[in-house]
């Protein structure tokens, strides 16, 4: 009876020993990541769904059930600012992984130094601050005939066109500050995809015979599948947040040819204090969001192998 009553005693010893040993120490780390994401990430989402059915107060809010949800709905702003929003992702994400893959297989073939040098020059945009870099845009449209775009037009006999100030151009404006806009981050990442592919594949297809577009097609293309539809993905999610470039180019004008929905959610929110409105709009945005990435996943995530 006593060998058997030390038997659990032991058991229990050495579990505590492991838990305050390794398990400890594991814990102990990733709780710093877990109140980090309670407090900034599951606190907001929890509180935005809550004040989402309510008319919200500071010193008390009145539940009203789904009212928020039925005037987002029956509010043809909110219609228009989803479809500026699907407008400038339709423009500006398949452009700019184009433009990122074309200026990685560029750099591709340089010397390390070189490479180096050419992925810093890319992603130094991404470092300055967005404010900064609207203000060099603001100089470039700017309308009258000091304006960088408007010079250039006029050296082919073109007149000074309103860029941001015209409902016919402001979008364009916008799509065009994205083209032209910090590539880096995807460059970098098509950049060491490309990289990773073995150099016996290039080996055999010189074998074969095969030029550059057959190589590009054959190996390079369906081994960068993963990584183009992971930049796809968060491409398109950023491109539906988009709030800056609007906010500080035109402010949603003129005539709210370029309010995107992440602006009308800020404007609900901070300039007309409709914090129920805002939150109910917040959430849609997320379900079409996680929506759209379900289809391209669905879409263009077969034949892929990660």
């Amino acid at each position: 009876m006593s060998q058997l009553a030390k038997v659990p005693t032991t058991a229990k010893v050495a579990k505590k020993r492991k838990w305050r040993g390794d398990n400890a120490w594991g814990y102990a780390f990733i709780a710093v990541a877990l109140v980090v994401y309670a407090m900034f990430t599951a606190y907001p989402v929890v509180s935005a769904f809550i004040i989402s059915f309510q008319e919200y107060r500071p010193l008390g809010s009145v539940f009203i059930g789904f009212e928020n949800y039925i005037n987002t709905f029956s509010d043809s702003l909110f219609w228009k600012s989803i479809k500026n929003t699907i407008v400038y992702t339709v423009l500006t994400v398949p452009v700019t992984l184009f433009l990122s893959f074309a200026v990685a297989i560029l750099i591709l073939p340089l010397k390390k130094r070189t490479q180096t040098a050419f992925k810093a020059i890319y992603y130094l945009p991404a470092v300055a601050s967005g404010v900064a870099l609207s203000v060099v845009w603001l100089w470039i449209f700017d309308p009258m005939p000091s304006g960088i775009l408007n010079k250039l037009l006029g050296l082919f006999g073109i007149s000074n066109l309103n860029w941001l100030g015209s409902s016919s151009t402001a979008m364009f404006s916008l799509v065009l500050m994205a083209w032209l806009s910090s590539h880096g981050t995807s460059i970098i990442i098509y950049l060491a995809a490309l990289l990773g592919i073995d150099v016996s594949y290039y080996e055999a297809a010189d074998l074969d015979g095969a030029n550059f577009l057959k190589k590009l097609w054959y190996i390079v293309i369906p081994f960068l599948k993963p990584t183009t539809l992971f930049l796809l993905v968060t491409g398109v999610i950023g491109s539906f947040q988009v709030f800056q470039n609007a906010y500080l180019m035109t402010g949603g004008g003129p005539d709210n040819a370029t309010t995107m929905v992440g602006l009308l959610i800020f404007n609900n929110a901070f300039k007309y204090f409709e914090f129920g409105k805002a939150a109910a709009q917040s959430l849609i945005l997320a379900a079409i969001i996680a929506s759209i990435s379900f289809i391209q996943f669905k879409f263009f995530g077969k034949n892929i192998e990660y």
